[in-house]
């Protein structure tokens, strides 16, 4: 059964709907944030300030080697993980890419006055944003589906995610 891996920029939802959606579909969820700070015992900010990005980025590489080989996840990734072609080919060989998106002013708000975001802490915020979203805009155009967050609800997002699915796996 093919993984479903949720990608997109911070703060567009890929762990709450990653959640629910499993709950949903009955598969077993996994973060890759969370699984690289239980590998490491740091939190993603420690690893950005202690070991800086590019650390980070080959614990996600290595993350993105262990979840391919099994089967029926909901995968939801850190918001640069796929910006790895790597990562995304590995991930695209047996999962279904969905990529999460919102508006910029509605990540502005979502991640307003969170310190555990390192990229977006130097500097002003919604500049951070709009030239991450920018640089990023690509790698995420190339996924399966892709639904807006900002302008659905959580469960407007699985409904819409759910009948894909189907959809695409149904004989």
């Amino acid at each position: 059964m093919k993984n479903i891996v949720l990608i997109g920029f911070m703060a567009t939802g890929k762990s709450t709907v990653g959640r629910r959606l499993a709950q949903c579909l009955r598969r077993t969820f996994v973060d890759t944030d969370k699984e690289i700070e239980a590998v490491t015992g740091k939190t993603i900010a420690q690893i950005f300030a202690k070991d800086g990005e590019k650390r980070f980025r080959s614990e996600e590489n290595l993350i993105v080697k262990k979840l391919v080989s099994r089967e029926g996840l909901v995968i939801a990734t850190g918001g640069g993980l796929v910006l790895n072609p790597e990562n995304f080919r590995l991930l695209g060989e047996n999962g279904i890419i969905i990529a999460l998106t919102a508006p910029p002013d509605i990540i502005f708000q979502r991640v307003k006055g969170k310190k555990q975001r390192p990229l977006l802490t130097k500097g002003d915020l919604r500049e951070n944003i709009n030239r991450l979203l920018q640089e990023r805009q690509g790698i995420y155009q190339k996924a399966d589906l892709i639904v807006d967050t900002g302008t659905h609800t959580l469960y407007e997002t699985v409904g819409q995610i759910t009948t894909f699915i189907n959809k695409r796996l149904s004989p």
